[in-house]
């Protein structure tokens, strides 16, 4: 009777360890600049965080799982070079003694990934809170994407998605936009103006928290910014994943710190998703690039705002009859 509740037990723990690697499988791949903090309870440098002067209404998510953490209308500026907030949404975030003794570090509950510090009794607000977060521990999801993208959150405060059109064959018919961001602007315009299907084209910045930025700024490494381009296209001519074969082909997605010559954020390889279709087809090339054997560095981001650069840098090649130095096209997909 013994041996047959210890084999069962020891089942019992197997099922348990297979389950649980299970749901370690299902989480986002992470970058080792992601992994340093969320994983191994690192710090990003304060001032540095993409959102710690974050404005946007919204809910910042887990980086790791997609849970919801925190929302927009909890959030503060504290002066202290993290983002930070005064409340978690409920059963979000828990708490634990850090491994210093001292502090009280906060972790997502749903796995327990890493995001900061909570202190108590600074003033900040009435409530006397403050959640220290590291940017780089969170997504953030806008306000009005928030039914579409967590569909359980937005069910439990009451929201629910929004109505389709009438006639989707017209919906299908209108001109799209698609944003990519694959080191400096000249060259990937370059490559999207000669693609059927395309409409027009327009370089500028996006990504980062600078409203309006300009090219010295976005080159300086403080605005959050990529350069960028903004692809109007036909959808009856062309389709996402078409351009999106484009974006990778024309660049080298491998690169962590730039592209070609050019080092710096604001080369950093980026598709800016508009909605959950465009993100999933990124997803897919993604994952066949690496079942390819290719190392994939490019991010992927909600699109936000798009700033449009100076009249100098649109077109560029066109009007000064250069070629592209650090952009060619090789064939992949």
């Amino acid at each position: 009777m013994q041996n047959r509740i210890l084999i069962l037990m020891m089942l019992m723990m197997l099922v348990g360890t297979l389950t649980r690697g299970q749901q370690k499988m299902e989480y986002n791949r992470l970058t080792p600049a992601e992994e340093r903090v969320i994983i191994y309870k690192g710090t990003e440098r304060p001032y540095s965080g993409k959102y710690e002067n974050h404005k946007q209404a919204g809910v910042y998510t887990c980086k790791r799982c997609d849970a919801p953490l925190y929302r927009s209308a909890d959030k503060f500026d504290s002066g202290c070079g993290w983002p930070s907030f005064d409340d978690e949404i409920p059963g979000a975030v828990q708490r634990k003694t850090d491994r210093d003794g001292i502090r009280t570090e906060i972790l997502c509950a749903n796995c327990g990934g890493h995001l900061g510090h909570v202190f108590l009794g600074e003033g900040f607000t009435d409530k006397n809170v403050r959640h220290c977060v590291n940017s780089i521990s969170m997504n953030f999801v806008p306000e009005d994407e928030i039914a579409e993208q967590l569909p359980q959150y937005a069910a439990s405060i009451g929201l629910t998605p929004k109505e389709e059109v009438d006639d989707p064959l017209a919906k299908e018919a209108e001109p799209r936009r698609a944003w990519f961001a694959a080191g400096c602007f000249w060259g990937v315009e370059h490559y999207f103006r000669q693609a059927p299907g395309v409409l027009e084209t327009q370089v500028g910045y996006t990504g980062g928290w600078k409203q309006d930025p300009s090219y010295e700024e976005v080159c300086s490494g403080t605005t959050g910014h990529q350069e960028a381009i903004e692809v109007v296209y036909d959808p009856k001519v062309t389709d996402f994943e078409t351009l999106a074969k484009l974006f990778f082909e024309i660049h080298d997605f491998s690169q962590t710190n730039g592209q070609g010559p050019d080092i710096g954020e604001q080369y950093l390889s980026y598709v800016f998703y508009a909605d959950a279709e465009q993100k999933q087809i990124s997803e897919e090339l993604i994952a066949q690039l690496r079942e390819m054997k290719f190392s994939v560095a490019t991010k992927l981001e909600k699109a936000t705002e798009f700033w449009p650069a100076e009249d100098y840098h649109q077109d560029y090649y066109t009007k000064t009859g250069k070629t592209p130095y650090c952009h060619f096209r090789r064939k992949i997909f």
